[in-house]
């Protein structure tokens, strides 16, 4: 917590808190920490020059990875995207440079590899600092399981209009894909990896009740994020609505449909957005009602649905194939 601005009384003597040990001293009458402060070095730093126990300081100009990013952040109030995690994902969000980098840490116990060598080039080439940093910092930082020795702090994504999503972009008509309540990080990177595979023009999230991009969720895609339009919506009936007055297709997938995600072939050249619900729960009554079609997957063996990014995938390419045919 940071000291609160309070004259000193004449003669008094003025103190630092004890957490904030890596702060710059406030006044002339706090002990200093070094006469000999660590000299920089260029990119890559070697972390540990400054003797960092913890998180890099509060207080000076270096980027505080905590003062943003979805530990601190609640993932309703944006986008997200702040901490990127994993080597393709962080690779990406260089090549992509849709949003403004801040620092790179990559463990410097890590194996020479192209993807490294790659991050590191990238990150020289648009002037990232890059920092060698102990495995244990990594994984201490790391909020999800496996960030293969690299995390990346970033600027939020962007959030795009959902106006800008209906519109044809190069003779291509809008192919959507809109998720409900899907709370589960790992699946959404999926779905969106699918996503940006199969051409997808723009994802559309709920502001509420639904998880945004978090590292898991950033990881999980591969750098789809970075490449991807996502426009988060306050709801999606309205916005099912103002996508109808746009001549957008709206198509549902429920495992209780009648028709089949095969019959979507006859309008998916024309504007199109597929929605899809969380498994279990499948998309709300009030967003199902307001789909121009609702269709489901041909399940032919025991169990009786797909985990949302499995079902993405096959209605997307569905869409694709469709539209390729023609």
């Amino acid at each position: 917590m940071a000291q609160r601005a309070r004259k000193p009384a004449p003669g008094a003597k003025t103190g630092m808190p004890k957490g904030n040990r890596g702060a710059p001293a406030r006044t002339s009458a706090a002990p200093a920490r070094s006469s000999n402060p660590p000299k920089k070095s260029g990119a890559p730093k070697k972390f540990g020059a400054a003797k960092r126990t913890g998180a890099p300081a509060r207080g000076g100009n270096r980027f505080d990875p905590r003062a943003g990013g979805d530990r601190s952040r609640p993932a309703e109030k944006g986008l997200g995207g702040e901490q990127v995690e994993g080597r393709q994902a962080v690779r990406e969000l260089l090549i992509a440079g849709r949003r403004k980098t801040r620092e790179i840490w990559i463990a410097n116990d890590i194996d020479a590899n192209e993807v490294i060598d790659d991050i590191r080039e990238l990150a020289e080439a648009v002037r990232v600092t890059v920092t060698d940093v102990p495995r244990k910092h990594i994984e201490n930082t790391a909020r999800s399981e496996a960030p293969q020795g690299v995390i990346a702090f970033a600027a939020p994504l962007p959030e795009i209009g959902i106006e800008e999503l209906l519109e044809s972009r190069n003779g291509v008509q809008p192919f959507l894909v809109a998720v409900d309540g899907v709370t589960d990080p790992g699946n959404l990177g999926a779905l969106l990896r699918c996503c940006d595979g199969a051409g997808v023009t723009g994802v559309i999230l709920p502001r509420h009740r639904s998880v945004h991009v978090t590292p898991t969720t950033a990881k999980a895609a591969a750098g789809a994020v970075e490449h991807l339009d996502i426009a988060v919506v306050s709801g999606l009936p309205a916005a099912i609505a103002q996508m109808k007055k746009a001549k957008v297709w709206v198509v549902g997938l429920d495992d209780d449909a009648d028709r089949s995600l095969f019959d979507i072939a006859s309008f998916a050249n024309d504007p199109i957005c597929i929605v899809l619900g969380a498994e279990g729960k499948g998309i709300a009554r009030l967003v199902r009602e307001r789909c121009d079609v609702v269709v489901s997957i041909p399940m032919n063996g025991q169990l009786s649905s797909l985990n949302v990014s499995a079902a993405g995938a096959l209605a997307t390419y569905e869409v694709v194939r469709a539209r390729q045919a023609q």
